[in-house]
């Protein structure tokens, strides 16, 4: 019932996280362990039941669970962990209880309703640099990297995201990518999935790993530029937000800005600004602005109509949106006055 926001609220409001908490101490029934952990794990999803699973002393009861217990408790000790990680404190409380290490060591499992709950509850605890330490030293990276060969979507969707937060907080990130013999290519080679869920995330990284040069150009050598530019005609606004933040930085090397508009990823990206989220509008523009330094880009674009849809976000509340609304119109008036002095001199 607790997959409902108003039953977890239900359950909290009648006193009931505090018993569930308590039926962590008795390990030995199995069934209910699973039963009470699983209801935990449910709960967690609302931040005031996380907030009291703190009081009461739970992230570290199911740090204790992490080891020598049947599959079915684990999915759930792991779900359960990787909702309270969502909130910073509990990311310490996670590694100052050691459930780092065991999390990590359950990357290599074969499970995939566990592998999609412990690659969440890494990726969550990768957002602190001290964890990522610990993640990193147990090579932890390396183990997400090699879950996008697992054959379930869920599974490669999310090891995606978690290695994003992961290159994000990594010392040497740019480093630590390139030691992974063929990774590169595998993570371009998922542009090529079915699944929007695996797309967003594999944008999202790949938005992550070409702040590197050196690995933006290996990127680039493997073809990602085709490749998102194919996918620029989706609808879906979580793929276009991570699509767009992708192809604004992979602008960044050689020729790729005009090797995007000759594949047609400018028109299409112009329609993003009409979408309902601002998330994808920030993202757009930003695309926009990289793209629009390319002189035949910022024809396409103004035929597209961009720049009626630009003038009302230069007035937007949301700072990066404003200044990259402002760069892309500027970059095409500066084109459109460049024209009239050659055609007028």
């Amino acid at each position: 019932c607790a997959e409902e926001k108003e039953t977890r609220d239900l359950v909290r409001q009648y006193g009931g996280l505090d018993p569930l908490v308590s039926l962590l101490d008795k390990s030995d029934n199995k069934e209910l362990l699973a039963a009470a952990t699983g209801a935990i794990w449910k709960c967690a999803i609302s931040p005031e039941n996380v907030e009291r699973f703190q009081e009461l002393k739970a992230i570290e009861k199911l740090v204790s669970l992490l080891q020598n217990q049947p599959e079915e408790v684990l999915v759930n000790v792991v779900g359960a962990l990787g909702e309270c990680a969502q909130e910073p404190q509990n990311r310490m409380s996670i590694r100052k209880a050691g459930g780092i290490p065991p999390l990590v060591n359950l990357l290599t499992g074969t499970n995939q309703s566990l592998l999609v709950n412990v690659t969440k509850a890494v990726g969550a605890c990768a957002t602190e640099t001290e964890n990522m330490t610990i993640i990193d030293r147990l090579d932890g990276v390396r183990l997400l990297w090699s879950l996008l060969k697992n054959q379930n979507p869920e599974v490669q969707a999310s090891a995606a995201w978690a290695i994003c937060p992961c290159i994000e907080n990594a010392k040497d990130a740019g480093e630590m990518v390139r030691s992974f013999v063929g990774g590169l290519e595998l993570i371009v080679s998922l542009l090529k999935s079915e699944h929007k869920e695996v797309l967003a995330s594999v944008c999202a990284a790949i938005a992550n790993i070409a702040k590197d040069e050196e690995n933006l150009a290996v990127i680039t050598d493997h073809g990602v530029v085709p490749m998102l530019a194919k996918l620029t005609n989706t609808t879906d606004d979580k793929l276009r937000r991570h699509l767009a933040e992708a192809i604004a930085r992979c602008c960044m090397w050689g020729n790729n800005r005009v090797a995007f508009g000759e594949a047609n990823a400018v028109a299409p990206l112009v329609r993003y600004l009409k979408s309902p989220d601002e998330s994808v509008h920030r993202a757009t523009a930003q695309a926009l602005f990289q793209l629009s330094r390319d002189p035949e880009n910022c024809i396409t674009m103004h035929n597209a109509g961009v720049v009626k849809l630009l003038l009302d976000m230069v007035g937007s509340t949301d700072e990066a949106l404003q200044e990259a609304a402002a760069g892309c119109i500027g970059n095409i008036r500066r084109l459109a006055l460049a024209n009239e002095k050659a055609k007028y001199p």
